[in-house]
């Protein structure tokens, strides 16, 4: 080869290295952060997700009753998978399960998903595995379990809130949408999220919740409930422990319950219902002092107001009876609350009124929602009984024939104890946010219903019930306690009632004198019980004795319960 020839081929290379070298000082110097960014746009993209939802906090802030773990979920797409039977020999060492099973799935050619541990999802993150995408995921996760499961609710399958706190503050609780960066392992085939740094606009999480409820209490409420089925077989049955001088809800037991972790085994949606606030029924006679609030506000009746009783009251159509057809004569207003006398309560509704009837009942909050912060909260505006109509009217005084909650009546029971005071229940009392910032929720006064004096008045005509009356299975010695029992017929649909179904329940708080605690019990359907006195007013009774004996309640002495008193003159008088 002559000499030019061999120059000009090396110069034909350098002259092409040139080109080369220019082109590369072009791409990675000049134009390297463009370039850089074209590469890592293919191994990384954004994708949109939620922030953590909030945790839910007992009152000590210590126990938790709702958070949230990370579960690890492989997406398998069969139709992407060009060589299956050797996909199901790698995942048959990840996922732990024999080749053949694995194999089946695939030749279905239908995605599937399997959720693994961590260990797993490393094995499959050092795989090359076209058609397979791995994906960590946020799960609601109750540690409690069944605990006051119908006042939290669960979080559905796709993340939203249903019934209780969980639906009432999906939207506070909820983590707001962001992005987040993801990257691919060779060839774009498993898909496998970064750590959060450097993410654009990151997801921010939910509120936490801090819950008025008493750890122990709601146990024990949840226990008696046990017990109840036990003893009674019930159908349902409800516990409402509540502070009446702040609407505090310290513990909120149902019966049946569930599990919030497994509410997909749930076949009958009844269950998820909160019978408290979304289940109206008629209360019967724990009513009766509602009816007698109004009329001794009025001052159309004194504790000492006597009537003649004649077992029966005629005010359209058949005669009302009392329980029993009992016939008690002469007897006075406490009398009426002590024997729980139906025609007695009819006297006091007929010396009221009908209009002064309704704005009392409308005053106590029977027509409205108490606004707790639970979602779904149920009312009845009772639109029969406000027709007026003298029977209608004569049987609500008794409790029968007018529609409640067991949490209307919770808080109109709370406002006789609070001297007056109609609070709202709630059972969040603190919201912590995700910067820190932290709201507590104050006690709220929605109205006051009777006086001060009045409300001293009833509580000592209550404390004569469970001294003197009906109510004495429920007492405990060495302290004042103010209540009423409560035996309700069950309403037919057609109309009427059951010939041997009631509802049978305690409402009572104490000590009378200063209350600390108000406690409704609820059985609905008690078998082989005839009345509240020996089912639901003891049960009030082993439920009032474990609170005296958790919070350390000091019994009252006879001189010092009378003196300091605020019904003391009204006791004095009778």
């Amino acid at each position: 080869m002559k000499k030019i020839e061999i120059y000009f081929i090396f110069f034909l290379f350098f002259l092409l290295s040139l080109i080369i070298g220019n082109r590369l000082f072009f791409i990675q110097i000049k134009n390297g952060d463009y370039w850089q960014a074209i590469a890592k746009g293919q191994q990384l993209s954004l994708k949109e997700s939620v922030g953590e939802r909030g945790n839910f906090f007992l009152e000590d802030g210590k126990k938790i009753l709702a958070k949230n773990i990370k579960k690890n979920i492989i997406y398998v797409f069969p139709e992407k998978i060009e060589d299956k039977e050797k996909t199901a020999e790698i995942l048959e060492a990840i996922f732990n399960q024999p080749k053949e099973e694995i194999l089946v799935e695939l030749e279905k050619n239908q995605t599937f998903k399997k959720e693994i541990d961590d260990s797993q999802f490393q094995k499959l993150e050092e795989q090359t595995i076209k058609g397979v995408s791995g994906n960590e995921i946020q799960k609601r996760f109750y540690p409690q379990n069944s605990l006051a499961a119908s006042l939290i609710g669960f979080v559905n399958e796709a993340g939203n809130g249903q019934y209780g706190i969980e639906g009432y503050f999906d939207d506070l609780i909820k983590g707001k949408q962001g992005f987040q960066k993801e990257q691919r392992a060779p060839l774009g085939y498993l898909t496998l999220f970064s750590s959060g740094e450097d993410d654009l606009n990151p997801p921010q999480p939910g509120s936490d919740l801090i819950l008025t409820l008493d750890y122990n209490i709601q146990f024990f409420s949840e226990k008696i409930l046990k017990e109840a089925k036990e003893k009674w077989d019930i159908d349902l049955g409800e516990v409402i422990v509540v502070e009446p001088t702040t609407g505090k809800i310290i513990s909120l037991a149902t019966f049946p319950s569930f599990n919030p972790n497994q509410y997909q085994k749930e076949t009958d949606f009844e269950i998820f219902r909160n019978g408290a606030v979304q289940r109206l029924f008629e209360p019967g006679s724990v009513f009766k002092p509602i009816t007698m609030a109004a009329a001794l506000e009025e001052d159309l009746i004194t504790p000492e107001t006597t009537y003649e009783d004649k077992g029966y009251v005629n005010v359209g159509g058949p005669s009302i009876y009392n329980y029993g057809k009992r016939v008690w004569g002469k007897q006075s207003m406490t009398n009426v609350l002590e024997k729980s006398i139906n025609t007695g309560a009819i006297f006091v509704e007929q010396e009221l009124g009908g209009k002064l009837f309704l704005k009392y009942l409308e005053k106590f909050g029977f027509f409205e929602k108490t606004k707790i912060d639970l979602q779904g909260e149920e009312f009845s505006a009772n639109e029969i009984l406000r027709q007026g109509y003298p029977r209608d009217f004569a049987t609500a005084s008794f409790g029968q024939g007018i529609e409640i909650t067991s949490i209307q009546l919770v808080r109109a029971f709370g406002a006789i104890a609070n001297g007056g005071k109609l609070m709202r229940p709630y059972v969040v009392e603190k919201i912590i946010k995700d910067n820190g910032e932290e709201i507590e929720i104050q006690p709220e006064i929605q109205g006051e219903v009777i006086s001060e004096t009045i409300a001293a008045k009833l509580t000592s005509m209550l404390v004569s019930v469970v001294e003197n009356g009906y109510g004495k299975s429920a007492g405990i010695e060495g302290y004042f306690i103010a209540g009423k029992t409560g035996t309700a017929q069950i309403p037919l649909k057609e109309g009427g009632y059951f010939e041997d179904k009631t509802i049978q329940s305690f409402m009572g708080y104490l000590p009378a004198t200063n209350p600390r605690v108000l406690i409704f019990i609820k059985l609905d359907n008690p078998k082989g019980v005839k009345t509240a006195e020996y089912s639901a007013a003891p049960l009030f009774r082993e439920l009032a004795k474990y609170i005296i004996d958790l919070w350390q309640i000091p019994p009252e002495g006879e001189e010092s319960k009378l003196s300091s008193s605020p019904f003391a003159t009204a006791r004095e008088r009778e």
